[in-house]
């Protein structure tokens, strides 16, 4: 690697500038996301606890396939950023006819895959019969959502892809303005409209993800450089690339669903535990999964960072991208873990009113501090690995540590051991030290290669 080019400072202070710059949009963007599921939260958990514990139930299996499918359509990002890094901008929107193609089968298969699978998988995992039935109802209204949602992430990676996140981030927020105003109609039931609960919540999610499918596509569509682009013109059939555009999402639609799975199944210990534990975890789960949409915004600047520098065979620079973007990764760690810790209590009062709730989610969320830190730096590093084509190892090494490692040693911990929601935060932490380790060192290994 040549060193003084990676190492130079005019160089990194460039790379952090642009790392910023697509970072920030697109950590309002992820931020926009969990804002949805926190309003949903929010407005059920004060409604109901056990409707919160049917909300989170019923979300658990959907988040698997949604995640699922984000990361099948990461191809469309890489794959948008190499081309602008080849000097091949009018190749960008065949990348997006065939991402908007592939999402909206995706969706579809999906929905129907959920429908199908979702309410006896509820009713066969040992849950109380209440909580698998309420659970549900709120599961088959969110997969109706699944194909709106898949055309917009396609869409918005394309827009990130081209390094102009901004307008993705701008309809993200103005859905969740959307659904707020849904959520609020449907959840308490008002204008003579009777309560719904966790599937009111449920609606509101479909209307919104509705409505922010539509508005990324009509911005695309009016781009005054959308011709030029290719946006509107059927590409010839390229084989290869339709094939790397997907085996890179295959890798990270595996990860992603290895993951999430992983989480979800927490979800399935603390009912296990008990309904309570169900809507205590959810609180812990929530606000982990709005920090993590920083880390999550900034592996996606570094992914376009590393894959642009790979497309133009920039192999000193490949290497900066990534350890600019730990950097800033790890400050970030660090401040939110010292913000929350003390907030615990505050934070865990905010979602609900139930004092049992809160006595199990304030200690929970105060030690899953430390996870904050490594969680974030093994998204980035493994979105940096796949941008510089290393497609599979991310995905192995979320198979050791999320399903081998943090799974069973979960289940251990919360009852075994008796240790409850904590037992669950502790076998999260070790994982996402374990997962952090192996990426940040598999990086570094090619780091100290050529491309």
């Amino acid at each position: 690697m040549d060193r003084a080019a990676a190492q130079n400072p005019s160089l990194v202070r460039a790379d952090l500038n642009q790392l910023l710059k697509l970072s920030g949009p697109v950590v309002l963007s992820r931020l926009g996301i969990m804002t949805m599921g926190l309003t949903d939260a929010v407005v059920v958990g004060r409604f109901s606890a056990r409707e919160l514990g049917y909300h989170a139930l019923g979300w658990a299996p959907t988040s698997v396939i949604l995640t699922a499918l984000v990361g099948l359509l990461v191809g469309v990002q890489v794959m948008t950023a190499r081309a602008i890094g080849e000097g091949r901008r009018e190749r960008t929107g065949a990348v997006l006819r065939r991402g908007l193609t592939y999402s909206f089968w995706l969706g579809i298969a999906s929905t129907i895959f959920l429908a199908l699978v979702g309410p006896p998988f509820l009713h066969v995992i040992g849950l109380e019969s209440d909580l698998a039935d309420g659970a549900t109802r709120a599961l088959l209204v969110f997969s109706l959502s699944l194909t709106p949602y898949a055309v917009s992430v396609a869409a918005t990676f394309w827009l990130e892809g081209l390094s102009r996140p901004g307008p993705a981030a701008v309809a993200m927020w103005a859905a969740n303005v959307v659904n707020l105003a849904l959520v609020l109609l449907f959840v308490p039931g008002t204008f003579g409209l009777p309560a719904m609960g966790a599937v009111g919540a449920a609606w509101g999610t479909f209307g919104a993800r509705m409505f922010l499918a539509l508005a990324t596509l009509a911005f695309i569509f009016l781009l005054p450089e959308a011709r030029a682009l290719g946006v509107f013109r059927k590409p010839e059939r390229d084989r290869p690339a339709e094939a790397e555009q997907r085996r890179i999402g295959y890798g990270a639609g595996l990860s992603n669903f290895l993951e999430v799975s992983a989480f979800a199944s927490m979800n399935v210990i603390a009912g296990w535990i008990g309904g309570l534990a169900v809507a205590a975890w959810a609180i812990v789960l929530n606000v982990a999964a709005i920090v993590f949409m920083v880390p999550l915004g900034l592996a996606t600047g570094a992914a376009v960072l590393v894959g642009t520098a790979y497309g133009a065979r920039d192999r000193a620079g490949v290497a900066r991208a990534g350890v600019v973007s730990f950097g800033v990764t790890a400050v970030f760690g660090l401040i939110v873990s010292l913000a929350i810790w003390p907030a615990a209590d505050l934070i865990s009062h905010g979602y609900t009113k139930d004092a049992a709730t809160i006595a199990m989610a304030a200690p929970a969320l105060a030690l899953s501090c430390l996870f904050f830190f490594p969680d974030a730096l093994q998204v980035v590093a493994a979105q940096a690995l796949r941008a510089r084509g290393d497609v599979w190892l991310p995905t192995y090494t979320h198979l050791a540590s999320y399903i081998a490692i943090m799974m069973p040693l979960a289940y251990w911990l919360a009852i075994p051991m008796r240790l409850g929601i904590n037992g669950i935060v502790w076998a999260v932490i070790v994982a996402s030290f374990v997962s952090c380790a192996l990426l940040l060192g598999r990086f570094w290994m090619l780091s100290r290669r050529g491309l």
